[in-house]
């Protein structure tokens, strides 16, 4: 299955221009980057990894997981998930070894994608251990994420890892707590 998903990755990326390609991130970086600050100052998860597993996983925000189901992280059911599912053909097999269709979490906006990613991450067992890791430590935290089973492909760090540093993503890693700039500049117009 890993090869089908390089494949179709390839087909979709063959299809932009490497400008094209930045333009597409550039503008995903700039609708969700906010949103990724909210979520560190939230639960850890640094802005960086957010925001590079979002542009991996959902292909810049145009894969048909992101597009139908709004899940931007490639985050599956799992036995517990008790919300909206999205079907499609992952990396799953029959007892046949075919190919058959993955339950993916959906959700209603991008929005509830990103905070069940942090609380999926936060809450898990097996990637509690990122959190004792440096939020500024992204090479750590993306080797944490691909040693932990995120995701099947064994380049996952590496992908993630070009992506925070071709789009200078580790800057956001160090952004004040937007609440808490708010909170403060209505306290000091009192």
């Amino acid at each position: 299955m890993y090869i089908l998903n390089k494949l179709l990755f390839i087909v979709f990326l063959g299809s932009f221009s490497n400008g094209d390609l930045d333009i597409a991130a550039y503008n995903y970086i700039d609708n969700y980057k906010e949103l990724a600050i909210i979520e560190m100052h939230r639960t850890g998860v640094p802005a960086s990894i957010k925001l590079a597993q979002a542009l991996h996983e959902s292909h810049f925000g145009k894969s048909d997981l992101a597009k139908q189901a709004k899940n931007h992280f490639g985050i599956k059911c799992k036995s517990y998930w008790k919300g909206y599912t999205y079907y499609h053909k992952d990396d799953d097999l029959d007892p046949q070894g075919n190919l058959i269709n993955s339950c993916f979490r959906s959700y209603e906006s991008v929005f509830d994608s990103y905070i069940d990613h942090s609380n999926f991450l936060s809450q898990t067992a097996h990637y509690l251990h990122l959190f004792n890791i440096s939020k500024t430590d992204y090479k750590a935290w993306a080797h944490g994420l691909q040693n932990a089973g995120y995701a099947t492909d064994p380049n996952y760090a590496k992908k993630l890892i070009k992506f925070i540093e071709k789009y200078n993503l580790s800057k956001l890693d160090n952004a004040a707590d937007p609440f808490k700039s708010l909170s403060n500049r209505i306290n000091n117009q009192k």
